[in-house]
């Protein structure tokens, strides 16, 4: 038999990391992030990293895949895959139970179905061609290429544009193609168990903006100026995205503090609702109401 996999997953602002933590202080576990942002170093309260959760009075959760690379440069989801792999694997060794947790659904389903992800080399010629045209260029270089692209990645991320573009340029075949090609081959390493967590649209409008408040009081404006300081540029800032983007918009006067609020809180929402539309396509998903079910559903999934 395959050794077991927990997967802890919903939309943003659901209270992930707080279940997960509880879990894995019951089951002797340790918990490996599935979240595209928080693996980059120094973009902290942007993303939610409240290290303080994993800690206990006894001791702390050990996590991983958090603070793993260079927000200067890029960390493809097959670098990703590679370090999840090794972190769950560690894991397993240590006889201790994983716990993948996190919303960016390409990087769970990398892990849980076992994807044969592209070994497309960067094309550094490329990449800096194309970092010289504007995103409507870009996107219209990827309209040509795979029409569907454009809806499978953040066109507002140029990062994840040019690196769709690179591939489909390597390989002479569609990101479509290749992820249809990908999942017929799969070959998936463990026994995995996929707990949703997530509330009502409103109530979860509701916790964005509480989250927020927070974050801004916690310094997250200055969070930003001191990434940008440091030598992350304005466009490299946009491209993270959510609170990256439009804090940067207003540091540099381009819109109001209050608008900057208004546009993070459609963003945050839609973000919510775009997880939800990805996560209702897989089926394996038992959607939880209360932390008692889920530690029922993990008992018995380790038992069998």
């Amino acid at each position: 038999m395959p050794p077991p996999l927990i997967v802890i997953l919903g939309p943003t602002s659901c209270g992930k990391t707080k279940l997960a933590v509880k879990l894995a202080k019951k089951f002797n576990g340790e918990i490996v992030s599935a979240d595209s942002r928080q693996v980059y170093r120094g973009l902290d309260i942007g993303t939610g990293k409240d290290l303080n959760e994993y800690n206990l009075p006894w001791g702390k959760i050990p996590y991983h895949l958090i603070d793993v690379a260079n927000p200067q440069e890029n960390f493809s989801l097959a670098e990703y895959q590679k370090k999840a792999y090794r972190a769950i694997d560690q894991i397993l060794k240590r006889k201790k139970l994983p716990f993948l947790v996190g919303g960016t659904g390409l990087y769970i389903k990398a892990i849980t179905d076992g994807l044969i992800l592209s070994s497309a080399k960067p094309d550094y010629r490329l990449r800096k061609k194309l970092e010289l045209m504007s995103d409507k260029d870009r996107l219209q270089i990827l309209k040509e290429l795979n029409p569907e692209a454009l809806k499978q990645i953040d066109t507002a991320n140029s990062r994840r544009v040019i690196r769709a573009i690179e591939i489909c340029k390597q390989t002479n075949q569609t990101l479509t193609k290749l992820q249809t090609q990908s999942q017929k081959i799969a070959q998936p390493h463990y026994a995995t168990l996929i707990l949703g967590i997530t509330h009502p649209i409103e109530k979860i409008r509701e916790r964005i903006k509480k989250r927020l408040q927070k974050r801004l009081k916690q310094g997250l404006v200055a969070e930003v100026q001191e990434l940008h300081k440091n030598g992350l540029s304005w466009k490299q800032l946009i491209d993270f995205g959510l609170e990256y983007r439009y804090i940067s918009y207003f540091l540099k006067k381009e819109i109001s503090y209050d608008t900057m609020i208004e546009r993070l809180l459609i963003a945050n929402g839609q973000l919510a609702k775009k997880q939800m539309t990805w996560f209702k396509k897989d089926s394996r998903i038992k959607w939880i109401k209360s932390e008692r079910e889920a530690e029922k559903l993990t008992n018995k999934h380790i038992a069998d």
